[in-house]
């Protein structure tokens, strides 16, 4: 808890790594599963002497892209600046990044005040092994997205959220996978605690206002090496309690970049913190400015495609999901797509089931499908058969044709072949036997056949029913309703 004349001052620099075909500034692939190093690599992005950087136009569009789903403001004129520092993973001595010219300035998301997002290329990959490091330049001059927010955070809860849904967006855009365990997706976090003061005061150092009242900002720390949404909370948590006890305890807090400790669940001093003229910025000479009108903004802006909050809000009144359900279709895209065409493909077939079976296509979709999916290593493009394939399954369900037992049968030879569930019925000989006599039968035999289990039913144990239910499913091939089945048992039972 923090003590209450202070509150929680959070601000976030997240960098994505775009997926571009190639590289910011040469033509060396960008490919992220590379596993050789030193493989994807040109004299280029080796810094060899004499070459001359080329920007990515992909990049540029990609970085405008999510400035504008964003709501920020596309710098009309935009330039690179070198960004000067020594360190292995750096071949040139210096980062081509932006600096007083970002691509964009401003925008939103959940209530976050964004102040930039700019371009600037990767750094190479170090190894520590044997008391030495290794470096690998696949990923040196890779296209780097740098967003950078206001410190409107105040708390782990809200910064981890803040991610999340900052993702999404980038994966809804296309311009990145975003994906955290990899490292496309790095979360640095300045974390302080702000005292309450009684009103603007130059005397104070820097200041600011809000709902609560005047507010003089602490000392920060810069949280690195955060590679997942849980880290990202619990090192900002374990960082504001720290910083509370410092406090407490009449410790000067210094300005410092710590890491998070994954195995100690701690943050651990790293190094003094930099300021902006320690890199001493100049403009890249070798890439002018230039204009941002020649990318056609307008188009761009009226091209983005349907983002994660606004799919929230229709989905919602569309298709009766909510909660957990809501969230796990709209978290993944491709999913989302493919749910959506196939409520619309039901909706074709008939109006009426339409209405009342959305979550029977996404459970389906979540569960059985994403098990056989996960199994082969596939994603939703691999797919063999279309969503209208799973909607006439699901027709075919909610008019009884088949059980949910043989749905599941009927959807692994779906994902095998591609063939529709219908022509498997007939190619399987499955779906639901209306031939009442046959079903009687089969459970007559099923109780001549299991004594004890009809022994403990007349005893009153209601589990031995199922189990004669499953029995006689199995010699049905799954071809009769449960219901039906336990209609017939307990007639036959209770009249013995």
């Amino acid at each position: 808890m923090i003590m209450s004349d202070y509150q929680a001052t959070i601000g976030l620099e997240v960098h994505a790594e775009l997926k571009t075909r190639t590289k910011m500034f040469c033509d060396s692939l960008n490919d992220p599963d590379e596993q050789h190093p030193n493989v994807n690599v040109c004299p280029v992005c080796l810094a060899h002497p004499g070459t001359l950087p080329v920007a990515n136009k992909q990049a540029i569009l990609d970085v405008i892209r999510v400035g504008l789903a964003l709501g920020g403001t596309v710098s009309e004129v935009t330039k690179f600046d070198r960004k000067n520092y020594f360190y292995p993973d750096l071949p040139k001595g210096y980062q081509i990044s932006q600096y007083d010219q970002p691509l964009v300035l401003g925008g939103t998301l959940k209530n976050v005040r964004i102040r930039r997002v700019h371009l600037e290329e990767d750094t190479a990959n170090l190894t520590h092994v044997n008391g030495g490091s290794l470096v690998d330049f696949n990923r040196s001059g890779v296209p780097l997205m740098e967003l950078v927010t206001e410190p409107d955070f105040r708390s782990a809860d809200e910064v981890a959220d803040f991610a999340r849904e900052l993702q999404l967006i980038l994966r809804y855009l296309g311009v990145s996978d975003a994906n955290m365990e990899k490292g496309q997706m790095r979360i640095e976090a300045n974390v302080s605690l702000s005292e309450k003061i009684n009103g603007p005061s130059t005397d104070l150092g820097a200041n600011f206002h809000d709902k609560n009242g005047w507010w003089k900002f602490g000392t920060y720390t810069e949280l690195k090496n955060i590679n997942s949404f849980k880290a990202v909370h619990d090192a900002v948590e374990y960082e504001l309690r720290r910083q509370e006890e410092a406090i407490k305890n009449g410790e000067k807090l210094v300005k410092e970049t710590r890491g998070w400790n994954e195995a100690q669940q701690k943050t651990v001093s790293q190094r003094s913190k930099e300021e902006a003229h320690d890199y001493r910025y100049f403009p890249e000479p070798d890439l002018p400015p230039f204009e941002t009108k020649e990318f056609g903004i307008d188009r761009l802006r009226d091209e983005l495609p349907e983002l994660p909050e606004a799919k929230r809000k229709r989905f919602g009144n569309e298709y009766g999901l909510f909660g957990k359900q809501l969230e796990l279709v709209i978290a993944e895209p491709e999913l989302a797509n493919f749910f959506e065409e196939a409520m619309s493909e039901l909706r074709e077939l008939d109006a009426l089931i339409y209405k009342n079976h959305s979550s029977l296509i996404l459970n389906y979709l979540t569960s059985d499908l994403r098990g056989l999916m996960n199994d082969a290593n596939v994603d939703f493009g691999d797919l063999k058969f279309s969503p209208e394939n799973l909607a006439h399954l699901v027709l075919l369900i909610a008019k009884g044709s088949v059980t949910s037992r043989q749905a599941k049968d009927i959807i692994a030879k779906m994902f095998a072949t591609g063939a529709d569930p219908e022509e498997i019925i007939k190619s399987e000989n499955i779906g639901v036997s209306s031939d009442m006599g046959e079903i009687e039968a089969v459970v007559t035999a099923v109780i001549a056949e299991n004594e004890a289990a009809v022994h403990d039913y007349k005893k009153g144990k209601t589990a031995s029913l199922q189990f004669l239910i499953g029995k006689a499913m199995a010699k049905l091939k799954g071809r009769a309703r449960p219901e039906t089945l336990m209609d017939l048992f307990k007639r036959l039972l209770d009249a013995a």
